[in-house]
C-alpha cells in the first residue's frame, strides 16, 4: 500500500502528499495531521514510512545522509503549508539505532518556518536528545534540548559562541512517546515538554528573524530511530 512506501525525494512525493491532505484546511488557523500516512509529508534527506509504534499509528523518520554532520536539512515537512506565528504540538519518540555512532543521542524534534518555495530549505528547529535526559553526567543532562537554525547555526557554533543559551535540561526517556509544544511569536520560540506549564527552553533571537515563514516538519539527526504522531498547528498573527 502507498501508505507503507518510503519517501526518498521531495519531487517524487509532493504530488502524492497533496492528495492525502485536505487542501482547504491548509489555509485555516488550525491544522491537524494524525501522521498515520507517509503521503502526508514530503521528505528531505530522510526516509519516511507509516508504522505501528508502541501500539499507535505513527510515521517512522530516519536520516539518509551519511556522515555525522548535525543540524542540516534532514526532515519531513508538510507540503504547501505556511506558518509564521502560533503553536506547534506533536508527540515524538527518539532513540539511537542499533548501528548508531557512539555520539548518537536519539535526536528528534520539530522544524518550523521551513523555506520550501525558494528551494533553500532554510529553517528554524528545536530537538531533544532523549538519552541525555537521565544520564549520570550532569553536563550531558544540561544538553537535553537544543535550538538550531539551518543553514549556519548548528549546535556546535551556538554552544561555542553562547554556551548554555540555546540548550537546557528536561526529563526525557529514549523511545517513549513525549508530547512537546513549541510556541512561536516573531523572534521568540518556547519549548514545552510533557504537561509542563513552564518552558524548558526559550529562544529570544530566532536566527532567520521575526518575519520568516514557511512549513513545519519532523526532524531527525544522525543515528536516530524517530517516530512522530498527532501533529497539530494553530496559527496566529
Amino acid at each position: 500500500m502507498f501508505a507503507r512506501m518510503t519517501i526518498v525525494s521531495v519531487i517524487a512525493c509532493t504530488a502524492a502528499a497533496l492528495t492525502a491532505i485536505d487542501a482547504s484546511s491548509l489555509g485555516g488557523p488550525e491544522f491537524f495531521l494524525p501522521l498515520d500516512d507517509a503521503a502526508q509529508v514530503a521528505a528531505r534527506n530522510v526516509s519516511v514510512k507509516a508504522v505501528d509504534y508502541r501500539g499507535s499509528p505513527a510515521l517512522e523518520v530516519r536520516r539518509l545522509v551519511s556522515g555525522a554532520a548535525p543540524d542540516i536539512d534532514t526532515f519531513a515537512f508538510v507540503p504547501s503549508f505556511d506558518f509564521h506565528n502560533g503553536t506547534i504540538e506533536i508527540e515524538l519518540a527518539g532513540s539511537p539505532l542499533p548501528d548508531a555512532p557512539p555520539g548518537a543521542r536519539g535526536f528528534v524534534g520539530v522544524v518550523f518556518r521551513v523555506q520550501t518555495s525558494d528551494g533553500s530549505f532554510a529553517t528554524e528547529g528545536i530537538y531533544v536528545r532523549p538519552t541525555n535526559g537521565r544520564a549520570e553526567d550532569q553536563v550531558r543532562r544540561n544538553h537535553s534540548t537544543q535550538y538550531f537554525a539551518y543553514p549556519g547555526y548548528d549546535f556546535a557554533r551556538l554552544r561555542r559562541e553562547a554556551p548554555g543559551q540555546y540548550e537546557s535540561y528536561v526529563d526525557l526517556s529514549p523511545g517513549e512517546w513525549t508530547p512537546v509544544r513549541i510556541e512561536v511569536k516573531d523572534n521568540t520560540a518556547r519549548l514545552f515538554v510533557g504537561d509542563a506549564s513552564q518552558p524548558a527552553l526559550i529562544v529570544n533571537d530566532l536566527k532567520h528573524g521575526p518575519d520568516a515563514h514557511g512549513s513545519v516538519g519532523l526532524y531527525v539527526d544522525n543515528g536516530t530511530d524517530g517516530h512522530f504522531r498527532k501533529l497539530r498547528v494553530r496559527r496566529t498573527n
